[in-house]
């Protein structure tokens, strides 16, 4: 009865778009899972759309809740969020956060005939297990660094004195402050295994650690829309771990991005697609895991060889603050066209403004350790007015009237401009409009 139900369901929610289709302008209702920075992004997209007739988010955070009805439906609560979706007679969720996806949200909503983009628990391993990825991509040749997994500290120690630095060190699950460690001496590199192996400061993502050798050359975000079938990539951009200027200091989830990457050539972008995301799509098939929604990969380029540093199955975050502004496509109909698996209709049709874009993330003191919650922050509506500016809540929420600080990152402030240099002269002034009490954000974005 349960499958009747499913399926009358969803047979009369795209009875309800070709309807709409058939008229000319189909209109949706769509629910994004998620509360950072890159679902305000993906909300604020979809608010500009002729097909949205209305936007639900869940749990969303201050600045999502202007512009979509946030729910107090948990994103973690697979079976409300499907009642919720149900009732409502929604026609599309859209899934941004990574617990969710390697939970099985995707898993769960087709089970019941809901409609919903992003990859289903397998394919969410790319992003829940680094060494999953590491091993798909070195047993199916795709260029990455030269790594090892260990899930016994000691061995790990051995192996360090043994190698010598520098050594990146990753936990393997996602992490908050992403779990990452560069280490030029082998104190350093001793004192990441330490933290991650013996203290599990990254708890359950410290079961295994991956020490990898450290590349140098050009960092990149390349992310491409996929049905499973089709890849279409996204305008490239430039995100910035590093929490202080200079490239230096812990390494963060994003203090800033910037799009386009002036050194990143369409032939450098052609080498990228031929050498990494078809053969991904290509070792996913071979492995029977279907992907459908958003790859992200962090690439490094040296001497014109790409190597893939790390997975993601979202949008990258900020850099979809900084990508999705120069987006003159509807997002809607790339959306449906991902879920349809119809993505080579529109891949020809997908336009990006010839605009820059810059992106500074404005976090709380302490971030990416203690940090304190509950500020209140104030020139927001200043720099909204601002031409060209758009400001992407990450970790905000309301206290009375007020808008209070409630994560590591609080805000990114995103500009566009004829060039580079033009969007991040907006994007700062916009910045120096908002306070809260120990704010801090790079001043060097864009720069390099």
């Amino acid at each position: 009865m349960t499958d009747y139900f499913s399926s009358f369901w969803y047979l009369t929610a795209l009875l309800r778009i070709v309807h709409y289709s058939l008229r000319g302008v189909f209109k949706v209702k769509v629910l994004v899972i998620g509360g950072g920075g890159k679902e305000h992004a993906i909300v604020w997209k979809l608010s500009q759309s002729r097909h949205v007739d209305r936007i639900y988010c869940s749990p969303g955070n201050a600045g999502i809740s202007e512009i979509a009805e946030c729910i107090d439906v948990s994103p973690h609560d697979f079976t409300a969020l499907i009642d919720f979706v149900k009732y409502e007679w929604l026609d599309l969720t859209i899934v941004s956060t990574e617990e969710p996806l390697s939970s099985g949200i995707v898993n769960s909503f087709e089970k019941e005939g809901c409609r919903i983009l992003g990859p289903n628990r397998a394919a969410a391993q790319l992003k829940a297990s680094r060494v999953f990825a590491k091993d798909l991509m070195r047993l199916y040749g795709i260029p990455t660094a030269k790594y090892k997994v260990f899930t016994f500290y000691l061995h790990a120690e051995d192996y360090v004195r043994l190698k010598g630095t520098p050594l990146v060190i990753k936990a393997d699950g996602t992490a908050e402050g992403d779990g990452t460690f560069v280490a030029f001496t082998v104190d350093e590199a001793v004192d990441a295994l330490r933290l991650i192996m013996k203290e599990r400061v990254f708890g359950e993502a410290g079961k295994q650690v991956i020490i990898e050798e450290a590349l140098k050359g050009e960092e990149i975000s390349f992310m491409v829309f996929t049905d499973g079938k089709t890849f279409v990539p996204l305008a490239v951009s430039r995100n910035y771990k590093r929490m202080f200027d200079g490239d230096m200091g812990p390494i963060t989830q994003g203090m800033g991005a910037y799009s386009p990457v002036p050194v990143i050539t369409k032939e450098i972008e052609s080498v990228i697609m031929g050498e990494i995301m078809r053969p991904m799509l290509r070792a996913l098939n071979s492995e029977g895991i279907r992907y459908r929604g958003i790859l992200t990969a962090d690439i490094l380029i040296d001497r014109g060889n790409p190597y893939v540093l790390e997975l993601d199955c979202t949008f990258g975050d900020p850099e979809i603050q900084a990508v999705l502004p120069r987006l003159k496509t509807d997002f809607m109909e790339i959306a449906l066209a991902i879920t349809d698996e119809r993505l080579s209709d529109i891949q020809d049709i997908i336009e990006w403004r010839q605009e820059a874009s810059v992106c500074i993330v404005v976090s709380s003191g302490g971030y990416p350790g203690k940090y304190e919650k509950g500020l209140v922050i104030s020139g927001l509506e200043k720099a909204k007015k601002m031409k060209d500016v758009v400001v992407f809540h990450t970790g905000t929420a309301y206290n009375n009237d007020d808008i209070i600080t409630s994560d590591g990152r609080v805000i990114s402030v995103s500009a566009l401009g004829a060039d580079i240099q033009d969007a991040r002269a907006k994007a700062y002034r916009a910045v120096e409009e908002i306070f809260f009490e120990g704010m801090y954000y790079r001043k060097d974005i864009g720069i390099k």
